[in-house]
């Protein structure tokens, strides 16, 4: 008797399914609940600390932090996307997509709806930065909330699938 798994492929039956399944199940909630504390983390932490800054100091603040942070956040909600979509294919249970959905919604939203606020950001030299440009990252803190939303509606959903 043998206690070697059977090879992985579409042709032999083998655990191998469950287990690509599985861990594209794991992998779709990791990154998604990732995406989602680092928003959360924006909307609660970094976002109120930033506001305490003057005008100036918070337009210089700014720049660095959302390049970085768009860099990390596009990435995860990419990925968990991406592992929703191959788990919804290798599980055909229609919460992997809407999972998917969700947590992808982020790069339509953030490109129609929050870029035009930090282009408008972006164009203001720190130097130049005054009320009006306060006023637009207080807009801009809003309007991330709506990725924290979408976050935590994804990884509630792939919770709910994994379930």
């Amino acid at each position: 008797m043998s206690w070697r798994l059977p090879a992985c492929g579409r042709l032999v039956p083998s655990i191998c399914m469950p287990l690509e399944s599985f861990m594209a199940e794991e992998l779709a909630l990791a990154t998604a609940a990732a995406f989602t504390g680092a928003a959360i983390y924006v909307n609660v932490a970094e976002q109120p600390a930033r506001l305490g800054l003057d005008n100036k100091a918070l337009r210089a603040q700014w720049q660095p932090s959302y390049t970085r942070g768009f860099a990390m956040q596009a990435s995860l909600a990419l990925a968990s996307a991406l592992f929703g979509l191959l788990a919804f294919w290798l599980t055909r249970d229609w919460r992997w997509l809407a999972g998917a959905a969700l947590v992808f919604a982020n790069w339509p939203y953030s490109l129609l709806v929050v870029l035009p606020v930090n282009k408008r950001i972006a164009a203001t030299p720190p130097d130049a930065a005054d009320a009006r440009t306060r006023g637009l990252i207080e807009t801009w803190g809003r309007l991330h909330a709506g990725r924290s939303a979408l976050g935590v509606a994804a990884t509630l959903v792939y919770l709910w699938a994994s379930a």
